[in-house]
């Protein structure tokens, strides 16, 4: 008996040889019919002998192309319709835009063998890519993911390109981006006029041979420019951290090979993978004992862990692979500003920078940062969400169906932006900080960017509630409603989201800072919250910073300020702990009068500053060389001590402070930071003063989940990127009774904030 059925297929179906993939399978059981790409999917007829069109249907999803995602597939019987052989046919514009845009995608072993190959018309060739590997998200300019809707439309295959692009048992079938050294975009290497200096492979041999003179390059890449320089040359490295105005932060690293990380950090299973994966993302990884020293100190100064990564194009693989070690690749910006896609606009953006440009011709549609990820409790945390994961949606789960389309502006600091379409929430590549005008041009590219792709109009904005935070003026001022989401409520939705969890749950959101509805900063919160809204239940107990925003760059103001609730004007005489050291008397006695007045020392219950306090007062870290560094450096001695089997006593305390959002309950740090200045005073080791601090606060979330009497309980905000804090609190829960969930490919810190925002409002439309 002869049977059609109609196939709707969602899901991440284009650009990644789903279509191909169709024809071979139709085609060997005998079907006919058809297949397209559509704005809202993949659609299919197939037509043949029943039992041949039920096994198409039940091979569809299990044999799918290795880089594809079938999110929904949706059946239809119908009347035979009398076709006569399978085709794939040109794709249809019209109709919703729910389908999704792959991320760019890390070069694939075949491709990898070609460039490697002399006999091959590929070899040596900078910009291969088949279906299964290459440029996606930033060369794509509109959906459906075709050719001519991508910045490859310039480039007009010859003969060659053209057979493999038509040919539906090739792997380049409907490859949008294939390109030959005949047909696609070349490599020029520019001093820092603009002038050329060599073309096509000859620049990439004189770029090899500028790094080994100890110049710093600007090669432009997959998602923007790299500033590149031997990882083993002190000086380039010294070099390029001045020239960048980056004294401390860690500089990222490209290897050649995987044994080539392996001879210089310790990797396991699982990093191996992810360094190898599709999304190739930077790992951070721990130093090898006793490496031979291939990577200099300067590019991660007493740092016990290395941002590394593998060629993830083959213009990578080329140059680092014909300079034959480890090259630091960092983003190719200024401090603050987001990074660079444009070849003439690298001469400005860079001037002063690079001493040479290895530029080429295919522009880059949207800026895509390199993504970074770790390993915690043994499955991978993404703590900037960029190239290789974004855009790849998460599903809004209850109301999303029915949702109109929103638009999420994030936070100000780690910005991403989030759309929804349809059931799915699109979050953005990092955009970064808010601080310059640059950055704040990059968050309205990518926000008209994204209404573009997915044409568009939305019903609502979703913002932050901080009135001050460039994100949320932007909202205001688009002349839509505006749905504000209180900062630390809004990681609490993003994990959620990403866990497929409605609530209620305990939410314990940590983090620096975020505006709290009641005037004072809130970073150390615990709300019983679902995805519409949250009480209060517990928070931190309140301490005041003296000269406010100065206090995020200089732990020790946050250490004075805990001291002084400890202790109150009496601190001035322990100038046997260092952060009362720090400040000369005259300097002391002022911060002093802020705090009895009030006057600049604003409150906070943040989580973050805390962690900078104990950092101060363990000699650590009096003033930071960029943000998180004093917490980050207190996680590395925690990691090394042992709590001797005693952790810092916990307080809990019922009855904070009056008012709507005042907590049930207080966590008083006091007694840890009595305990931790007695141990100091006896002179207790440093690792072991920071080992007890996180088991405390481990110990403080057990206890106020005990409290609140929530069998979940979710781990979120820019804290939970703490593997020492993060590890000790799931086993805690764990032990406990509950159940504990947390971040995966969604960041814990501000990145993930923009996809909490949208769920929220999404909850609320």
């Amino acid at each position: 008996m002869i049977a059609r059925a109609r196939v709707a297929v969602r899901g991440a179906v284009q650009g990644v040889g789903f279509r191909p993939f169709v024809y071979r399978l139709a085609t060997e059981l005998g079907l006919a019919g058809w297949v397209l790409n559509s704005s809202a999917g993949v659609f299919i007829e197939v037509e043949g002998e029943r039992p041949a069109v039920e096994a198409f249907l039940a091979r569809l999803t299990p044999e799918r192309p290795p880089r594809a995602a079938i999110h929904s597939l949706e059946t239809s019987w119908l009347d035979p319709g009398g076709y006569r052989g399978f085709e794939i046919r040109e794709s249809a514009d019209a109709g919703a835009l729910t389908a999704l845009v792959m991320p760019d995608i890390a070069t694939c072993p075949d491709c990898l063998r070609e460039i490697r190959d002399p006999a091959n018309r590929r070899f040596r060739y900078p910009f291969t890519n088949c279906t299964n590997c290459g440029p996606r998200f930033t060369i794509v300019e509109a959906l459906p993911y075709d050719r001519p809707h991508t910045s490859m439309k310039a480039f007009t295959m010859c003969p060659a390109c053209r057979r493999e692009y038509e040919d539906p048992l090739d792997r380049r079938f409907h490859a949008q981006p294939n390109a030959c050294p005949a047909c696609g975009p070349q490599l020029a290497l520019w001093d820092a006029e603009g002038r050329e200096r060599a073309r096509g492979d000859a620049a990439l041999g004189a770029t090899v041979a500028a790094l080994a003179d100890g110049a710093i390059v600007a090669v432009k890449g997959l998602g923007g420019f790299h500033l590149v320089v031997d990882a083993a040359d002190a000086r380039a490295v010294a070099r390029l951290r001045e020239r960048k105005h980056r004294e401390e932060k860690p500089l990222a690293l490209m290897f050649p090979t995987l044994d080539a990380v392996r001879s210089a950090c310790t990797v396991s299973a699982l990093d191996a993978r992810l360094l190898t994966s599709p999304e190739a993302p930077i790992v951070l990884l721990a130093r090898r004992a006793g490496a031979v020293p291939a990577v200099a100190e300067g590019v991660a100064p007493g740092n016990p862990y290395l941002g590394a990564m593998l060629p993830y194009t083959p213009l990578h693989h080329l140059l680092v692979g014909d300079f034959g070690r480890a090259v630091v690749a960092t983003s190719g910006n200024l401090s603050d500003e987001p990074i660079c896609t444009e070849a003439r606009d690298s001469l400005v953006r860079l001037k002063g920078l690079a001493d040479l440009f290895l530029v080429h011709d295919r522009p880059i549609v949207r800026h895509a940062d390199d993504s970074i990820v770790r390993v915690m409790l043994g499955r991978e945390l993404v703590l900037r969400r960029a190239r290789g994961y974004a855009p790849l949606p998460v599903p809004l789960g209850p109301g999303g169906d029915h949702a109109p389309p929103l638009l999420a502006v994030g936070a100000h600091l780690k910005n991403t932006v989030a759309v929804s379409a349809g059931p799915n929430a699109f979050l953005s590549q990092h955009i970064g900080d808010l601080e310059t005008p640059e950055a704040n041009a990059a968050f309205e590219r990518v926000i008209e960017s994204f209404r573009a792709l997915y044409r568009l109009e939305p019903a609502a904005v979703a913002a932050d509630q901080h009135p001050d935070y460039l994100s949320t003026r932007f909202a205001r001022a688009q002349g839509l409603p505006v749905v504000e989401v209180q900062h630390h409520f809004a990681h609490v939705a993003a994990c959620l989201a990403e866990n497929d969890l409605d609530g209620p749950v305990l939410g314990v959101s940590w983090d620096g800072t975020g505006y709290g509805p009641d005037g004072t900063i809130w970073g150390g919160e615990f709300l019983r919250a679902d995805r519409r809204g949250f009480t209060r239940v517990a928070a931190l107990a309140r301490f005041r910073l003296p000269g406010g925003d100065r206090a995020v760059k200089e732990p020790r103001r946050s250490a004075i300020g805990v001291l002084y609730a400890l202790l109150g004007p009496r601190l001035r005489d322990r100038r046997d702990l260092a952060p009362v050291r720090a400040f000369r008397a005259g300097e002391l006695d002022v911060l002093v009068q802020m705090l009895d007045k009030g006057v600049n020392a604003p409150e906070t219950s943040s989580a973050g500053r805390l962690f900078d306090a104990v950092a101060a007062l363990t000699g650590v870290r009096q003033v930071m060389g960029f943000e998180g560094q004093a917490a980050m450096e207190l996680e590395f001695l925690a990691h090394d001590g042992e709590t001797g089997g005693t952790a810092y006593p916990v307080r809990i305390v019922e009855g904070g402070p009056a008012g709507p959002y005042g907590p049930a309950l207080v966590v008083d740090w006091r007694p840890i930071i009595a305990a931790v200045v007695d141990d100091l005073s006896r002179g207790a080791r440093a690792d072991t003063i920071a080992a007890r601090f996180h088991q405390a606060l481990a110990d403080a979330i057990v206890a106020v989940a005990r409290r609140a009497g929530e069998p979940r309980v979710v781990l979120t905000g820019g804290c939970f990127q703490n593997r020492e804090l993060t590890e000790r609190t799931v086993r805690g829960l764990d032990a406990a009774g509950f159940r504990p969930y947390w971040h995966q490919r969604v960041p814990p810190n501000d990145g993930g904030i923009a996809l909490g925002q949208l769920v929220v409002a999404v909850s609320r439309a």
